[in-house]
């Protein structure tokens, strides 16, 4: 039996069982992987509520041929407790734990920046620090960066004419000029491409500032972005978008 400790980030639960669940994480050193945690869901279970969604987590785990098996966990930070107050708050998440699970396709292979921007990202949430759509938006654009589908936003994906441009399309990798622009395109403002420059570089001063009308814009493109790399949309996005337009 092989003991290992990692940090973690949990991403989502299910049942096994009577009493026990399937935990995937997000770790530090060792990627995504599932993990069991055995009587986690009895009322006297030594993990309490330490690996609930949204924990951030310090574990010991022994490997195992299928899963590994969860024999330790001490809280971090338990930011779901923080978010879970705040409907908002929890529906980002939410989508940020869902958009992790799919950039981290592989298991068992490390994805520390990935992990960190979970991280950062939950933390910022739970500390309020700035408008939830826009840390999602943050997060959406550099994870893709990460993951080296970053879109052009100041010069053409095409060509490299600098910009800005009044064209912005999926299939073409962001802004287009109008030489190279592929005729489904979209055409954002030029404020919007700014904002969503803003997030991608953490310019966070400049984002607060923006008006509404593009950041509901941004998050626009960058979910169609989004659904275009990763062949489908997120599952938790609509939600996101109904309370923002309420």
């Amino acid at each position: 039996m092989a003991l290992y400790r990692d940090q973690a980030v949990v991403l989502r639960t299910h049942k096994l069982g009577e009493a026990d669940r399937i935990i995937t994480l997000f770790t530090r050193e060792h990627g995504r992987i599932k993990a069991i945690a055995k009587g986690v869901r009895r009322t006297k279970s030594r993990f309490g509520a330490r690996l609930e969604p949204a924990s951030y987590v310090d574990l010991q785990l022994y490997t195992g041929r299928t899963f590994d098996t969860i024999t330790q966990a001490e809280a971090i930070e338990n930011y779901g407790d923080a978010l879970s107050s705040d409907y908002q708050n929890w529906t980002v998440a939410s989508a940020i734990l869902e958009a992790a699970e799919r950039f981290t396709q592989a298991e068992h292979e490390p994805a520390l920046q990935q992990y960190l921007l979970v991280v950062g990202s939950l933390k910022a949430l739970a500390e309020k620090k700035y408008d939830p759509s826009l840390i999602l938006d943050a997060y959406l654009l550099r994870s893709l960066s990460v993951a080296g589908y970053a879109p052009s936003l100041t010069i053409c994906s095409r060509c490299d004419a600098p910009g800005p441009h009044k064209f912005f399309s999926l299939q073409g990798g962001g802004s287009v000029c109008a030489t190279c622009k592929p005729s489904a395109s979209a055409t954002p403002s030029e404020a919007t491409l700014s904002l969503m420059s803003d997030l991608l570089t953490g310019n966070w001063e400049s984002a607060m500032e923006s008006e509404l009308r593009n950041r509901g814009e941004a998050s626009g493109l960058i979910a169609a972005y989004l659904q275009w790399h990763l062949e489908r949309g997120l599952r938790s996005l609509p939600l996101v978008e109904r309370i923002n337009r309420g």
